[in-house]
């Protein structure tokens, strides 16, 4: 599993994204809207989203993979379904859609607080095998 210190810093930090489930079967985090968040035109800017998918599925997918190797980001692709406002209380939910020896695709869905479904979308993973594991250390 990941170090959950990792996971208060960077991207996520500037996101204020806060994760209410992490393991290895998916990944949950929620967020307030802020202005940080916005487009000129005041509704979430649709690279948020991604950047949320590509977060969820990675962890998820990083803590299946285990110290096998890591994980990278090969696609994201994102549907934006409604729009959101400053203030809204969003959630994403990844889920496995695949794991296999050498990609997983996760799909997220992106809820408000009314459970109304704002965003979808999948990101397709590289699992990249350690040089120990390739070795069969």
């Amino acid at each position: 599993m990941l170090d959950p210190q990792l996971l208060d810093k960077g991207l996520s930090k500037v996101l204020g994204l806060e994760y209410e489930r992490v393991d290895r079967d998916g990944v949950v985090i929620s967020w307030t809207v802020g202005e940080e968040h916005l487009q000129p035109w005041g509704i979430v800017h649709g690279g948020v989203y991604c950047s949320v998918n590509e977060t969820a599925a990675s962890i998820a997918a990083q803590n299946w993979f285990g110290d096998r190797g890591m994980v990278v980001g090969v696609n994201n692709t994102t549907d934006f379904l409604r729009q959101a406002k400053a203030g809204a209380r969003l959630t994403a939910t990844a889920s496995p859609i695949h794991r296999g020896r050498s990609q997983q695709l996760w799909l997220i869905e992106t809820h408000d607080a009314e459970g109304r479904m704002v965003a979808r979308g999948q990101v397709r993973l590289a699992n990249l095998p350690s040089r120990d594991a390739v070795a069969g250390d």
